[in-house]
């Protein structure tokens, strides 16, 4: 996209601005990124929450929530997540665009405003965060945890990614005691810590006057000491010394197999678009060899799907089976993975691959909110890669180069989750 506008507002922080004139509205992020650590993730994630719950200017949700109704009811979203071995912690404003607003008031500044007094101008009192929305925050952070061990397929893979990346950030989770122990003194010096030196970009998508908002966040800034700016990094394991096996009991009625692979490509490698439509054919659409042939032709399992982290260069395959049929899903999974790396696939297959990844692709670019999301995970590409681009990339792989990151693919880790009485 050769009109995308990018501009550094001081160390470690830039400002890009994606114009586009397909949306009413525009979202304006604020993202910050750090390296994952145990002693950080936990106190990291809860402040996108505390800071979108209340701010100085407006010391309470219900504040906040009538401020944004004024601003023609824009809203504000929070989000932490994991960019491979990276920690990115997200706020969003998204506002009504100016030409649909009375007399064109500048809603959308307005919006960035108060996103700006969230981030910068937190509810803070002798250096503490609210007691009362920290405890509120830490309960619905545990709950939010314990929800994901009811929840045995994404418990699963996310075992299975633990054990895999042990000696790696990747593998680092948050858990119940860590947030439990939360201290209010230690989120306020996480707080500080994130405007000092975490790597950050700001990301506008959208219709607006772009120059205004840079300023507002530039000021802001000139108030804050920039220093020892992170420089994220992901590290990509390439050899493995040996196939790790792990099986948990647990009460479950279905067992879940996660077995996970190094594809020794990820960004900014040139063939992560290949890896990508290699993963879709392997087992990442309702035509794709897994769900052909290990669910639906073979019977071996009740679902068998695969998703590739192109940040971290790890693809993993899940699948729940029966006890009986657990290895026999390992042994066809591994065919058919052969298959793709001798080739065995048609023209047609590789076809309607594309096709389903570049329609996917098209729904991004009709949304505005996953829009947005779309550049946040691309903030440390060199090119900012529209999905207009990605689409004309996607197509442009042959089936040569599809083979060719196929036999790079490596089993690194089996793990299982299965019944108490089993085994």
């Amino acid at each position: 996209m050769n009109n995308i506008i990018t501009k550094k507002i001081c160390d470690g922080v830039n400002f890009t601005y994606i114009p586009s004139n397909k949306f009413k509205t525009t979202v304006v992020s604020f993202s910050a990124f750090s390296n994952l650590n145990k002693e950080d993730i936990s106190k990291n994630s809860i402040i996108p929450c505390l800071l979108t719950n209340s701010c100085k200017k407006y010391p309470s949700f219900l504040k906040i929530s009538t401020k944004l109704e004024e601003l023609y009811g824009s809203s504000v979203s929070k989000n932490s997540g994991k960019l491979g071995d990276v920690q990115v912690l997200t706020i969003s404003a998204e506002s009504l665009n100016n030409e649909f607003t009375q007399n064109s008031e500048n809603n959308i500044l307005e919006t960035s405003k108060l996103l700006c007094e969230m981030i910068f101008n937190p509810n803070i009192v002798d250096e503490k965060f609210d007691e009362v929305s920290l405890n509120q925050e830490k309960r619905q952070l545990i709950e939010n945890i314990q929800a994901e061990l009811n929840d045995k397929r994404l418990y699963a893979r996310k075992k299975c990614e633990e054990i895999m990346c042990k000696n790696e950030k990747y593998g680092i989770n948050e858990s119940v005691e860590t947030v439990q122990n939360l201290k209010n003194e230690d989120i306020f010096e996480a707080w500080k810590n994130i405007l000092k030196s975490s790597h950050i970009e700001i990301i506008i998508v959208g219709n607006c006057e772009y120059n205004l908002i840079f300023d507002e966040f530039k000021n802001n800034f000139s108030n804050i000491e920039r220093s020892n700016i992170e420089k994220c990094e992901q590290e990509i394991v390439e050899e493995i010394e040996k196939i790790t096996e792990a099986t948990e009991k647990m009460d479950v009625t279905q067992c879940k197999l996660v077995m996970g692979f190094r594809t020794k490509i990820a960004k900014p490698s040139e063939d992560v678009d290949a890896v990508k439509v290699m993963n879709a054919l392997l087992g990442g659409t309702p035509q794709s060899k897994l769900f052909l042939n290990v669910r639906e032709k073979k019977s071996l399992c009740y679902y068998c799907s695969s998703r590739y982290n192109p940040n971290k260069g790890v693809l993993f395959i899940e699948s729940g089976v029966e006890k009986e049929n657990i290895d026999k899903a390992k042994e066809e999974i591994l065919n058919q993975i052969q298959e793709i790396k001798l080739g065995n696939f048609s023209d047609k297959d590789l076809l309607e691959t594309k096709l389903f990844i570049t329609q996917s692709i098209q729904k991004i670019d009709d949304d505005l909110g996953a829009l947005g999301s779309w550049y946040v995970s691309r903030a440390f590409d060199e090119n900012k890669q529209s999905p207009i681009d990605a689409i004309e990339k996607i197509n442009s792989i042959s089936r040569e180069k599809v083979i060719e990151v196929a036999r790079k693919l490596s089993l690194d880790t089996i793990y299982t989750l299965s019944g108490k009485d089993e085994i």
